[in-house]
């Protein structure tokens, strides 16, 4: 249950600053007490922030994209941040911070192209309190904390925020574990919510499924991803350079957030991996987009053709295998191991495929049109 986040330096320039940057809350705040870190209407809302980026190629080349955020769209987002919280004590208040929202536009700003973006705050597990507790021996209250607000969140949205349309769940890491819990709690066994779930994006978070299946294990009724377009599944992976070590807490049963997922043993199951770049199978090329750190005009930048991925099993494991380009001509920068190999590229798991997942989302709309016209 490693619900550490670290992309792109988010959480080191929070560090820097030292603080939380202090929000409004209370002015994003629904009737029933749900605090909007993202919603339509709210202002300041990181989901919405300018999606211009700079495509840098192997050869050098810089160009600029500009895409924005869609103004017209029958499809809502629920988005559940990761581990970011950098307050004392074991669960966060409700108070929106500049990690909450750093993570909001690196993770799901881009989604909003093709969606209306939601995002609650929660009661997560704080980054302080898991770094205190690095075996993860916190009392199960403090899950429990985390879960009943992520939950009271999540029922507002469906009942009253997106008001019946259709919608597709983002998580990472932590968040992850909150969507499987909620999935798995609230949504694979209601037939009506399910039919709304137009697709699950559910990163570094350890769905299982019986080995060589793609339904059953973690959900019941709500099965992996395995052709474009398809509704009502999942994309999960957790990516890695190479076979995660014995000690990994991703991509190994009975490990990680499916620890605190309602899941009974791990005897006959793998972890999830579906290619988001290939959903069918197969290797194929990453599109990542990461918020830029550096001089650049724009608060985004691209790499194409840096990567390739495909789902990988061996001793055990399973898991998203990207692989660098090795052209001696290529110096543009590339992910590392942030947290050593036992984490492999958890802090990246996002924004290593951000387009392609974003592409995945817009498949998946277009398939749920269709299917109820």
């Amino acid at each position: 249950m490693a619900w550490g986040y670290r992309s792109a330096g988010l959480i080191a320039a929070a560090l820097v600053v030292g603080v939380l940057v202090a929000a409004a809350a209370l002015a994003n705040a629904s009737e029933q007490g749900t605090v909007w870190l993202c919603r339509p209407g709210v202002t300041p809302d990181p989901c919405t922030s300018s999606l211009d980026a700079t495509i840098v190629t192997a050869q050098g080349t810089h160009t600029v994209s500009g895409s924005k955020p869609t103004t017209s769209t029958a499809f809502d987002c629920f988005y559940v941040y990761p581990t970011v919280s950098l307050q004392q004590g074991p669960n966060a208040n409700l108070t929106i911070g500049g990690a909450e929202t750093d993570a909001a536009i690196a993770q799901a700003s881009r989604f909003s192209q093709v969606c209306q973006v939601y995002a609650p705050m929660y009661r997560q597990v704080t980054l302080t309190y898991l770094e205190s507790h690095p075996s993860l021996d916190f009392p199960a209250s403090v899950t429990a904390t985390a879960y009943d607000s992520i939950r009271a969140g999540f029922e507002d949205f469906v009942e009253h925020a997106s008001d019946g349309r259709p919608f597709v769940v983002i998580g990472h890491s932590q968040g992850s574990a909150m969507l499987i819990l909620l999935l798995k709690r609230l949504v694979d066994d209601v037939p009506a919510l399910r039919d709304r779930l137009v697709a699950s994006i559910i990163l570094g978070g350890n769905v299982e499924v019986p080995t060589g299946h793609l339904a059953g294990g973690t959900f019941e009724h709500i099965p992996l991803c395995d052709k474009l377009g398809e509704t009502g599944c999942v994309i999960a992976y957790s990516s890695f350079p190479s076979t995660p070590p014995q000690g990994s807490l991703f991509g190994r049963p009975g490990q990680g957030v499916s620890l605190q997922s309602d899941q009974q043993g791990s005897a006959g199951l793998q972890v999830a991996c579906v290619n988001p770049a290939a959903l069918a199978g197969g290797s194929a090329t990453l599109e990542p987009f990461f918020p830029s750190l550096s001089a650049a005009t724009t608060p985004w930048v691209s790499y194409p053709g840096l990567y390739t991925a495909r789902c990988e099993r061996a001793s055990g494991a399973s898991w998203l295998d990207v692989t660098k380009a090795t052209g001696a001509s290529d110096h543009r920068p590339v992910v590392t191991e942030q947290a050593g190999p036992l984490w492999g590229y958890h802090g990246d798991d996002v924004n290593l495929a951000l387009g392609n997942l974003v592409a995945d989302v817009a498949a998946a709309e277009a398939g749920w049109s269709n299917s109820h016209s």
